[in-house]
Formats: structure tokens, sequence, C-alpha cells
């Protein structure tokens, strides 16, 4: 099962552009990079530049409509997410629990969806598109 495991930190929809992680706490967040990977349940991993870097777009009538950051709105954002291959929600839980996370980060943590986990319509529907498939369409 994929999980993303995604990194929330408080006061990130406030930073400004350019901002980066406190060097303090790299290498530590590096040693936990690693532990996952060297358990080989690390898919892939990044972190994510502040909002006020970034843009949105919504759609109203049918037409888009930007918005550049920062988002005023916003009071929980992503800087950075995890996807992990792991046996079930409890074992993601526990990769989780064992991140060098600071007092005000938070990790969100989603199941992906396998293409066994949508009805047969859902999936005839998305067999027309095989590139389009996830890469890891399978249970583990």
């Amino acid at each position: 099962m994929r999980f993303m495991m995604l990194m929330i930190p408080k006061g990130y929809e406030k930073a400004a552009p350019g901002t980066t992680p406190d060097p303090k706490a790299v290498e530590p967040m590096m040693r936990y990079n690693e532990t996952l990977k060297n358990a080989g349940v690390l898919l892939s991993l990044d972190g994510l530049h502040p909002p006020s870097a970034g843009a949105r777009v919504s759609f109203s009538g049918g037409k888009p409509h930007v918005t550049d950051g920062p988002f005023i709105e916003a009071k929980e954002v992503l800087g950075g997410y995890w996807m992990i291959d792991v046996k079930s929600k409890q074992e993601a839980i526990e990769w989780a629990s064992r991140c060098p996370a600071s007092d005000n980060e938070t990790i969100e943590i989603r199941q992906v969806f396998e293409m066994s986990d949508f009805p047969p319509d859902v999936q005839k529907a998305a067999e027309k598109f095989p590139d389009m498939q996830p890469r890891f369409n399978r249970s583990t």
C-alpha cells in the first residue's frame, strides 16, 4: 500500500520566498530519510518552496483564474512529502511517528488509491489510458 506522508509546518503559510529549513533540523531529517530508504519503504520525497513563491489556479464558470502566493486564507500548507510503500496504515503511522519533527510540525498520512480500489466501471474508464496508470499498481 502506498501512503503519502504530508509535512504541515505551522507558520510556513507566511514564509517569504526563498525561505529554507534550519540547518540544525536538516541533518536529523536526512538521517530519518535514510532510514526510510534503507528499510526499502521510501518511494520518493521532496520539500516544497513556501506558498509565497507559488500560485493557485481556480476555476469559476469554466475559466481559470490565477492567484499568486501568498494565500491569505491559508491556515495550513504543505512543506514537503514522503511517498512510502508499506503493508498497512498502522505501519505508515509508525514511520511518521519516528520523524524528527519539531513542535510546530504535523504529518498527515493519506493512502494513495490503487486501481484495484476502484469499482469496475471506474477501472474500465481508466483502462483506455494505460500510460496514465499508477506505476505501483499493486498491494503489498
